[in-house]
């Protein structure tokens, strides 16, 4: 079972940015990122497939502000959060493996999250 480890989170003030990074434990065909916001549903953020295209899927709640990517030597992903607003406060999950199409992921394996609280 494929370990899952997030770092990256942090406070910083809105329209700021920050980048969150995941490291998995094995090689996988996807990894990604959800969140889950103070009273509210985990939601999908973004994903993208381990192969040489590395097709990505993004949340239009954070399309032209947030990118994702990777370094498959070190089975890392990355996700880069640029204009920060207060509402993308939450905890930030990584996930592993799974399905990736058509926009949508479900992943096999989680991480345990890491914090992103966005100032005003």
């Amino acid at each position: 079972q494929a370990q899952v480890m997030e770092s990256g989170g942090g406070l910083v003030q809105a329209g700021g940015s920050l980048r969150l990074s995941c490291t998995a434990s094995e090689g996988t065909w996807a990894m990604g990122w959800f969140r889950r916001a103070p009273g509210k549903e985990r939601e999908f953020v973004a994903a993208i497939d381990w192969n040489d295209g590395g097709e990505t899927s993004i949340a239009d709640s954070v399309k032209g502000r947030f990118t994702i990517s990777k370094d498959n030597a070190k089975n890392t992903v990355y996700l880069q959060m640029n204009s920060l607003k207060t509402e993308d406060t939450a905890v930030y999950y990584c996930a592993a493996g799974g399905t990736h199409f058509g926009g949508s992921y479900s992943p096999d394996f989680w991480g345990r999250g890491t914090q992103v609280t966005v100032s005003s």
